[in-house]
């Protein structure tokens, strides 16, 4: 089992303090893997083993009409003396009424409590109300690049060819630790992707025109990295004779978010210093899916590249935004707490690099700002803006 050192570090910080640790993230994101390794991690540290109980509540063994009582009633069962109990309850969001179960048993057992879920229930009102300011939400994403070169311990491949592969088969723990070629790899990703739009979304939400559906998302997924809004997608549905309501798209988008499948990047006006409401950007939760619905194109390269920096970002704690300077655009603006970074990326740097260059020295303060590039030739420093090869980037804890 290969570790995934900086979530077991978060879980570490809240141990044994008295909130709800939540675990979200896409399917098959390796979430359930980490609820093992923290397992791994508490015995270590002198935790007996009856006194962690690990329940799995997509198990073909729980009845499939547990209800919040049951669980409630289920895992007290289980907590035979005084002692404190590590609970580690995995996909909880198959037990209805789960955050009241939860609740219970931070209100009257001795029990630190872990919970993972890869759906909107973990994003739902009833967490606010049942679990309100007793829960920290940790955000779990499929592997970085340093994570991916991990799991490819012991290859022959150089890291930039790593990185061209991490780049064409993505970050779903189950693919880095095989070796598929790109048909098994795309099979392999289209079945998660089936199985989380049939089970955290359609089914869910009941959706009928599944053809539909399917059609905005192909159409989020071909415009990763462009902005449009709600408006633009069901004008382009009519425009193919198909019709569907701005609100319904709006609601197609939230819910794919709530299925972390897209993540939605806000627009940060750096002149009036604030975040707009419009023209947003979404980024997929990893390459794979676009490349398993659409096929492998390099011409998509540019904007997976973006998609890559998004979450390379947000797996360090940024906040991210597309920047907005004047008539100009940053790809992104990173801000967490008092630091700031700025970052264009593109996928090779043209001898009149103008765009990519100039946009950044036209912000007007000493914040550090990045092109980070695939291009081999262009490392360096360009009036205070540093080139930076994107596999650099990503392995290094100095950008």
């Amino acid at each position: 089992m290969i570790e995934r050192p900086q979530y077991l570090k978060a879980l570490r910080v809240y141990r044994d303090v008295p909130i709800v640790k939540i675990l979200a993230g896409i399917r098959r994101c390796g979430k359930s893997t980490l609820l093992e390794m923290l397992r791994a991690d508490l015995m270590e540290s002198g935790i007996k083993d009856d006194h962690i109980i690990f329940m799995r509540y997509t198990s073909e063994k729980l009845d499939p009409d547990m209800t919040d009582r049951d669980m409630y009633q289920g895992i007290k069962a289980c907590m035979v003396d005084s002692g404190r109990y590590y609970l580690l309850l995995d996909e909880v969001q198959e037990v209805d009424g789960w955050e009241k179960a939860v609740n219970s048993l931070l209100e009257d057992a001795d029990a630190d409590i872990y919970v993972t879920g890869s759906n909107s229930r973990l994003m739902s009102s009833e967490i606010s109300t049942y679990l309100s300011g007793r829960y920290v939400s940790i955000p779990v994403y499929t592997l970085s690049f340093a994570e991916y070169l991990d799991f490819k311990k012991g290859s022959s491949l150089s890291v930039r060819e790593l990185l061209n592969e991490y780049l064409r088969f993505g970050g779903f723990p189950i693919i880095a630790l095989g070796s598929f070629d790109e048909h098994s790899s795309y099979q392999i990703v289209e079945g998660i992707y089936d199985s989380v739009i049939t089970n955290d979304i359609t089914r869910r939400h009941s959706i009928m025109n599944y053809d539909l559906f399917n059609r905005v998302v192909r159409f989020v997924v071909e415009n990763i990295g462009r902005t449009f809004s709600a408006n633009a997608i069901a004008k382009f549905l009519k425009s193919e004779g198909r019709s569907l309501s701005v609100e319904a798209v709006y609601n197609y988008l939230e819910w794919l978010e709530k299925a972390f499948v897209i993540y939605r990047c806000p627009r940060y006006d750096l002149q009036g210093k604030s975040v707009l409401k419009t023209q947003e950007k979404f980024y997929l939760v990893d390459a794979s899916l676009k490349y398993c619905m659409m096929g492998f194109d390099p011409k998509s390269l540019s904007a997976m590249l973006e998609n890559v920096m998004y979450f390379e970002l947000k797996r360090r704690g940024y906040e991210v935004y597309i920047g907005k300077n004047g008539a100009k655009e940053i790809d992104f603006v990173a801000i967490r707490r008092d630091e700031r970074i700025y970052i264009q990326v593109c996928r090779s740097m043209p001898e009149e690099s103008d765009r990519e260059i100039s946009n950044l020295l036209e912000i007007r303060n000493h914040y550090p700002k990045y092109v980070v590039t695939l291009d081999e030739l262009a490392a360096g420093n360009i009036d205070g803006v540093k080139i930076v090869h994107m596999a650099d980037f990503l392995l290094s804890s100095d950008y």
